[in-house]
């Protein structure tokens, strides 16, 4: 009894540990989120004052909250336009990148052709190439076809990602072969087998590959920033950066800015992260 007593205590005192970690951890994560949010609910005044009686600053203190900062920000920043611009772009890049991957990762896996682990390796070696080393001459090409401040400007240049397609042929590398010769025993052909057997199967990996896809092509600012001039057709990053640059001083409104730039973002990751969970470790096992 005496033994089971000292069992019990051991096992209770493993698990509030445990607990007691993930209760550091979870601070530690959204702790910087809760004083974005905060901050940016704030006025334009008295953020950095300290509360006499706490002593510690009123911006980590969720009281005179107000929703101008970011109406301002809004307006201010022209966010609604750059959100649009961004959405535009960063859905076509996720819908092309999704689509040329799943082609090339399916001939790569399932079909036959000369030198066909080269190209493969030829795939791979192009992650090793930082996009600014070809980020002029990709410039001098969107110029010469002249796509400046244009949508296919900002989306042709990203509509193939080896990182997808290395992905997604590891994750189609588990479909069984025997799925393969009942695919063609049925009659159906590359295609067919592709849509209905697949991608299918490969869901959680697709689903995964689109959410690293739009994560990616919402975040740019280098190349928007290169090949635009026209405000129209800007993306939300240049529309933050115009922000903080415009006020230097307000802190609080450039937070603002970045907060509903960010929304998009969780809102997504929310949706897809099942399958970002799912995906990442569809190909972790062959067979």
């Amino acid at each position: 009894m005496a033994e089971t007593n000292a069992l019990d205590r051991v096992t209770g005192a493993r698990r509030f540990g445990r607990y007691v970690l993930l209760a550091v951890i979870a601070f530690i994560v959204l702790f910087p989120i809760y004083t974005t949010v905060i901050f940016a609910l704030k006025p334009g005044t008295g953020v950095l004052d300290y509360d006499k009686i706490l002593g510690i600053p009123k911006a980590l203190l969720p009281v005179d909250l107000t929703l101008d900062t970011l109406r301002t920000a809004w307006h201010q920043g022209n966010l609604g336009r750059y959100l649009l611009n961004s959405t535009i772009m960063s859905v076509a890049i996720t819908v092309g990148q999704v689509v040329t991957s799943i082609l090339a990762a399916y001939a790569f896996v399932f079909m036959r052709f000369p030198f066909k682990n080269a190209l493969f390796a030829l795939f791979l070696a192009t992650l090793l190439v930082p996009a600014e080393v070809t980020i002029l001459a990709n410039t001098d090409t969107i110029k010469s076809l002249g796509w400046v401040d244009t949508y296919q400007g900002l989306v042709v240049p990203f509509l193939a990602t080896a990182f997808g397609v290395f992905l997604l042929r590891q994750v189609f590398r588990t479909v069984p072969d025997e799925l393969r010769e009942a695919a063609a025993l049925d009659g159906l052909g590359h295609v067919g087998f592709m849509r209905e057997v697949v991608v299918p199967l490969s869901r959680p990996a697709v689903g995964a590959l689109g959410l690293f896809c739009f994560l990616a092509a919402w975040n740019q600012y280098l190349w928007p920033q290169q090949i635009t001039n026209d405000p129209q057709h800007r993306t939300v990053q240049i529309g933050l950066n115009t922000l903080k640059s415009a006020n230097p001083d307000r802190l609080n409104l450039v937070t603002a800015g970045t907060l509903i730039a960010a929304i998009p973002i969780a809102v997504v990751i929310i949706i897809f992260q099942r399958q970002l969970v799912r995906g990442l470790t569809a190909g972790a096992v062959k067979g």
